[in-house]
């Protein structure tokens, strides 16, 4: 029987990289304004204002619940598929 791949792994490193990724996105539109997404960001994440570190917390807590959003749905579904293609 074929094992399956870790739900915490693919929590943690799904949520860290979505975290990573939008600091180092805030941090580029705060040296280029004039390409900021900003208002992307203010659309995808509930509460998120321009700019204060309240909100840039906000933010990353709420990309790090993404990552395990994603996980926990992704994680078993690819388990199951993968278990069921092992078994033919």
């Amino acid at each position: 029987m074929k094992q399956g791949i870790s739900l915490t792994a693919v929590g943690h490193a799904t949520s860290l990289f979505l975290t990573i990724t939008f600091a180092v996105c805030v941090a580029f539109d705060l040296a280029f304004p004039q390409h900021a997404m900003y208002e992307t960001w203010c659309k995808l994440l509930p509460g998120f204002e321009w700019i204060s570190w309240r909100s840039f917390l906000l933010g990353a807590v709420e990309c790090y619940g993404y990552g395990w959003f994603f996980a926990l749905i992704w994680v078993p579904l690819y388990n199951v598929f993968a278990n069921h293609a092992c078994c033919k």
